[in-house]
Formats: C-alpha cells, sequence, structure tokens
C-alpha cells in the first residue's frame, strides 16, 4: 500500500500531459505577465494596513527591518519555486511539484491546502474589497441597504452583494482567456503602483526625523497566553515573546508575512507562460524585489510623518496624511486599496482554477473538470464552479477568524517546495534546469527552518483548524481520488500487461 501513497508522477509525463489537445492551456504569458501578476497579487491590504499595525504594536519604527526579514524568508522560497517553475512547467505549482518528488498522497496533500488557501484568500479579499467601495460611496452620499452589506438587516438576512458581485466579474475574466486577465490586471496594477509611489514620494516632504528616535524602541514583555489564541510557540515552550526591541522585529515579520503571500501563485502560470525556462525565475524574483522594495520604503515614510505611537491600526497611510493636515491624499488612498484588492482577488481565483484543474487532470479529482474551453482554451468549468461557490462563500461570511488558514497554508506549501528541490536534485540530477537554486541544500534547509518559525508563531486555532481541513482531503483521496489517479490506472494496466500486480494495487 506505502508504493500507492507515494508513487511518483515524473517530470516528462508532467509535461507530456499539458500537450493533449483537451487539457492543454493557451500560452500567452510573457516575463512582464507574470511581474505584473506578482506585483498585483503581493501588493493588497498589507501595504496598506499591516504597516501601522506592527509599528504601532510591535516594533516601532524598526518595522522596516521586519519587512526586510519577511521578504527574506520569501526569497528563500522564491528561489525554490524558480528552479521548480522553469524545471517543470505544468499548472498546479506546488502541487505538480510535490507529485514529481515527494509522491501521490503528499501531493495531494499540498494541493487540498492550496486550494483552501486561494478559495479562502479569494473571498477574504473580495469582502476587504467591499468594505473598501461601501466607504468610497458613503463619501459621496451612496448608502447600500444593510442586508446587502453583509450586515443583517431588518429581516435577519445579510448578503455582501459587492463581494459576490467582484467574484463573478473576475470569474467571468477568467474565462474569456488569460491574455485579457493579464491586461486587466496590467491596467490596474499600474494605478496601484502609482498610489503606492504617490504615498512615498508625497510622504517623503513631510517626514521628521524625531519621529525615528527609537529607532528600536525598548523592549516590552507581552504575558504568556493560556488559550488557543496564543501563538502555538508560546503553549509548547511557555515562552511569551516580546514587543518592540530585537525580539518585537522578528515578532513583527511574522505578522508582515501576510503581506508578501502571493508571489508563488505566479507559477500555477508556468503553463500559460510562452517561455517558462527564461520567464518563470524573472516573474518570481521580480514581482518580489519590487514589492519588497515598495513595502520597506513605504513602512519608512509612515513612521516618519507620524510617532508610531500615533499611528492608526485601520487605515494608517491615509490617516497620516489626515494628521499632517492633508486629507486629500486619504481618497487617493483609498481609492488605491480598492484597487489593489482588485488584482488580488482575481489572481487568487487563477491559483486556485489551476491548482483544482491540475488535480483533475490527474484523476484525483473528476475528469470532468480538465477539459479545456473549444474557444478560449481556459479550464472554463473548475473557474466557473470555484468562482459561484466563493462568491456565495464571500457573500455570507466576514471569514475574518479565518483569513491566518491562508497564511498557515502558504508556509507549508513553501516547506514541502523547498524539500521538493532537494530530492529531484538527487534523484534527477540529469534533468535540464534553466534556473538553478544557490547553495543546495544549504537554501532550501534555511527556507525550511524559516517558514517553520513564522509556522510556530501563528496562533495554536489555527493549527486545529488547517489539521481538520487536511483530515477531511485524507477522506477525499481514499474515497475517491486513490482509485482514479491516471499516475495509478497506468501502473495497474502495465502490471496486467506483464503479468504482475502493478504499482497501483494496495
Amino acid at each position: 500500500m506505502s508504493r500507492t501513497l507515494f508513487r511518483t508522477k515524473n517530470v516528462e509525463q508532467s509535461i507530456q500531459d499539458t500537450e493533449e489537445p483537451e487539457h492543454a492551456l493557451k500560452k500567452t504569458l510573457s516575463a512582464l505577465d507574470l511581474t505584473v501578476f506578482g506585483v498585483g497579487v503581493i501588493i493588497g491590504t498589507g501595504i496598506f494596513v499591516l504597516t501601522g499595525k506592527v509599528a504601532k504594536e510591535n516594533a516601532g519604527p524598526a518595522v522596516s527591518l521586519s519587512f526586510v526579514l519577511a521578504g527574506v524568508v520569501c526569497a528563500l522560497a522564491a528561489l525554490c519555486y524558480a528552479e521548480f517553475a522553469s524545471t517543470v512547467p505544468v499548472a498546479g505549482s506546488a502541487y505538480t511539484f510535490s507529485y514529481a518528488t515527494l509522491g501521490e498522497l503528499p501531493a495531494w496533500i499540498i494541493g487540498w491546502d492550496l486550494v483552501l488557501e486561494f478559495a479562502l484568500g479569494t473571498a477574504v479579499v473580495a469582502v476587504g474589497w467591499s468594505g473598501y467601495i461601501r466607504s468610497l460611496l458613503d463619501n459621496v452620499g451612496w448608502h447600500l441597504p444593510a442586508a446587502l452589506s453583509g450586515r443583517e438587516g431588518a429581516s435577519g438576512f445579510g448578503f455582501d452583494i459587492l463581494a459576490a458581485a467582484l467574484v463573478l466579474v473576475l470569474t467571468a475574466i477568467l474565462v474569456v482567456g488569460m491574455k485579457l486577465s493579464a491586461r486587466v490586471t496590467q491596467l490596474v496594477v499600474a494605478i496601484k503602483v502609482a498610489v503606492v509611489l504617490i504615498v512615498i514620494i508625497g510622504g517623503a516632504f513631510f517626514v521628521n526625523s524625531a519621529n525615528f528616535k527609537p529607532f528600536v524602541p525598548n523592549a516590552q514583555a507581552v504575558p504568556a497566553g493560556n488559550d488557543l489564541k496564543a501563538p502555538l510557540i508560546q503553549l509548547i515552550a511557555g515562552w511569551a515573546p516580546s514587543d518592540y526591541g530585537v525580539l518585537g522585529i522578528f515578532t513583527a515579520a511574522s505578522v508582515v508575512f501576510f503581506a508578501f503571500i502571493g508571489f508563488d501563485i505566479v507559477a500555477t502560470t508556468a503553463e500559460e507562460t510562452r517561455n517558462p525556462q527564461r520567464d518563470m525565475p524573472r516573474g518570481i524574483l521580480g514581482s518580489l524585489l519590487i514589492c519588497t522594495a515598495l513595502y520597506v520604503a513605504v513602512s519608512i515614510v509612515v513612521t516618519g510623518m507620524q510617532h508610531y505611537s500615533d499611528l492608526s491600526v485601520d487605515a494608517p497611510l491615509a490617516d497620516a496624511f489626515k494628521a499632517i493636515g492633508h486629507p486629500g491624499y486619504a481618497g487617493v488612498i483609498s481609492f488605491g486599496a480598492a484597487i489593489g484588492l482588485t488584482t488580488v482577488c482575481l489572481i487568487l481565483l487563477l491559483g486556485q482554477t489551476r491548482v483544482f484543474f491540475a488535480m483533475s487532470r490527474d484523476g484525483l479529482l473528476p475528469r470532468f473538470f480538465s477539459r479545456v474551453h473549444p474557444r478560449f482554451k481556459t479550464p472554463h468549468r473548475p473557474t466557473v464552479l470555484l468562482g459561484v461557490v466563493i462568491a456565495v462563500v464571500a457573500g455570507f461570511t466576514s471569514l475574518s477568524e479565518l483569513a491566518e488558514l491562508v497564511n498557515i497554508g502558504t508556509l507549508f506549501a513553501f516547506i514541502v517546495v523547498a524539500i521538493g528541490v532537494i530530492i529531484l536534485r538527487r534523484t534527477r540530477p540529469d534533468l535540464p534546469r534553466a534556473f538553478r537554486t544557490p547553495l543546495v541544500p544549504l537554501v532550501p534547509i534555511v527556507s525550511v527552518c524559516a517558514s517553520l518559525w513564522l509556522m510556530l508563531n501563528l496562533p495554536a486555532e489555527t493549527w486545529l483548524r488547517f489539521a481538520i481541513w487536511l483530515a477531511i482531503g485524507f477522506f477525499v483521496y481514499f474515497l475517491y481520488g486513490r482509485s482514479h489517479s491516471r499516475v495509478g490506472q497506468e501502473q495497474r494496466t502495465a502490471g496486467r500487461a506483464a503479468g504482475q500486480p502493478g504499482n497501483g494495487t494496495p
């Protein structure tokens, strides 16, 4: 039985499957498209909200160093993703990479994890986008009824019509084609980056060096918690992290990691890239580098404009400009935040459908979902299904308590990909690699340790919910995926032809 659970799908077979006409995605994306996708999904609520929150509560002006640390953790993972995405240019990202190295069951687990990560992330971002749009509408005197704003009205019914509508519109865009998605994303990302640059350049004229003192505030001990909301490492070791000081910088880094989530989604579009061997590393590493630079610049400016102890935790950038007597910037920033979340939602939904499509093509999910549209050459069936489901979820649920599942799912994927790089280097040293992760196995090992450390800083209840989701995944795999696996069926057929049981039998 162990052979069936850890049977692998070799790289050549993964690439060959992408050439089947009814399962082939259209190759339209360039390195610029990939970089734009990466920037589009990374820059979201993190840069507009988290900067003020962690500066005020964890690190003070040294929050800029926290962004650097979080960026380094992501860069280590990005190097591993770049090697895999250029070597195995197949939709599915970490799921596909795991199938080629660790085996079918680990691949299923990571695929199931990514389904949760992207779907939940899409719904959460759609709800956040709805909040910004309602705020802008309120400013001009237009007010949505409570029942259509996600809050319960007089009838006891509440549905966030804006969040659901956004998901459905983006679903239609993804069905029509990746190139249209790329063009829409380029336009929106251009607007979003322009707003961020306005914040950086405009705010630079109002920086007061006195606000940077002390750059690293004196450490303050945080009382240890006893409930499931406490970080797992705290419950295990009985250790209470501190705010401010050097340890506060690391605590803040585990929080601002949320702001970097998304660059890995670029890897899910490898199969739709014209020259993935060259362009995937450029897209992944380029988008991460750009966003890290913008994050650090914004954090320096906002903590220079206003003392960290006075920063707003809800809208730090907008409120910082209000505090210095320039409220006009606040409306521009709110508009940029709303625009920015549109691309985040689009690209999270894109990543979700590509992972689902890849798992379906391998038979681990119903093959019905692995047929591409005859005209648009997009995976329209899983796109429509998931779009409708996520729209309903976003309409009825705020999901605020579940948002951290997105983080733990991403970090789990980072760990699997880093381990996979080491394994594939040993098992397939002959495999052509357009990009090679430097200093293997050191870089992947450091990536695993860094990702695991950030996971341990997440609340224990997040680990519990994550375990429940994985348990459901195990049930689905053994009920359906294991017996319908294409790899398993091919092994059983080959075994029977050779007069042997085959690797696919229990």
